[in-house]
């Protein structure tokens, strides 16, 4: 029943009305007495969190935490694609002529995704990165590589949550679900990287603002449910074969661009 409460709050399912109203309250300090409850019920790792359990302030505070510096040591190699988050990693690869992919039996292609048909063809025979963070996660994302920010926008409408339901009886809300996307250029080849926000509220907060940056660096945080999609074009990435779940920093691949 507990479980259950906590994700209507962290995935907003549900009416707008409840789900605006469940947001107000996680990040309220009516909140703070349940801080405990959830961080037991999902057994949080608090001796990596940046700060001790009663200095958060409501379960929003808690949910969106920062970890200490050595948490996530990231993968040495120089040419490691780290995995920009902790969550459930699966992978399409080998994408078809129009760039279409297969999520929870729900067709999808890369144009609607980007919402563009021109930004989808360097995709034609790529790989597709999806990765599903669960209340339980860290839900800051990091960068997976020395990159520069060629173009940062948005599209989408507040639709469906992107938990394993959503994804598979839900309204296709990878494309129609508020989104930040970010085009990287990585040794001179691009790829794209999309946030995609909750049911019913914009829940995607960006929070590196520069053109150059660094593999791990801090880029932005969900308030709320969440999924990362990073698109990548064909040749570009040797893939590691792991899916399953991953932490920020692990390494999932190597860049060969």
């Amino acid at each position: 029943m507990k479980e259950r409460f906590y994700r209507s709050i962290f995935e907003l399912n549900g009416h707008p009305v409840l789900a605006k109203s469940l947001r107000k309250f996680a990040k309220s300090k009516a909140s703070k007495p349940l801080i405990r409850s959830f961080a037991g019920l999902y057994k949080l790792n608090m001796e990596e969190a940046h700060r001790s359990i009663h200095e958060y302030q409501s379960l929003h505070d808690l949910f969106t935490r920062q970890l200490k510096e050595d948490a996530r040591p990231l993968a040495e190699p120089a040419d490691a694609f780290i995995s920009p988050c902790d969550g459930v990693l699966s992978v399409v690869e080998e994408l078809t002529k129009d760039s279409t992919f297969v999520v929870k039996g729900q067709n999808y292609t890369i144009s609607e995704l980007l919402g563009t048909e021109k930004a989808s063809e360097k995709y034609a025979g790529g790989t597709v990165l999806i990765f599903y963070l669960s209340p339980v996660d860290y839900h800051r994302v990091h960068v997976p590589l020395d990159a520069e920010v060629e173009h940062v926008y948005t599209l989408g409408k507040k639709a469906a949550p992107v938990n394993t339901l959503g994804l598979q009886y839900g309204l296709r809300p990878l494309t129609r679900n508020y989104r930040l996307i970010t085009n990287f250029n990585a040794s001179g080849t691009s790829f794209s990287h999309v946030m995609v926000g909750a049911l019913n509220v914009n829940s995607i907060e960006r929070t590196n603002p520069n053109f150059h940056v660094k593999r791990g660096d801090p880029y932005g945080y969900f308030s709320f449910g969440s999924t990362v999609v990073i698109c990548v074009p064909k040749g570009a990435l040797t893939f590691t074969g792991k899916t399953g779940p991953v932490k920020m920093g692990e390494e999932i691949g190597k860049w060969q661009a």
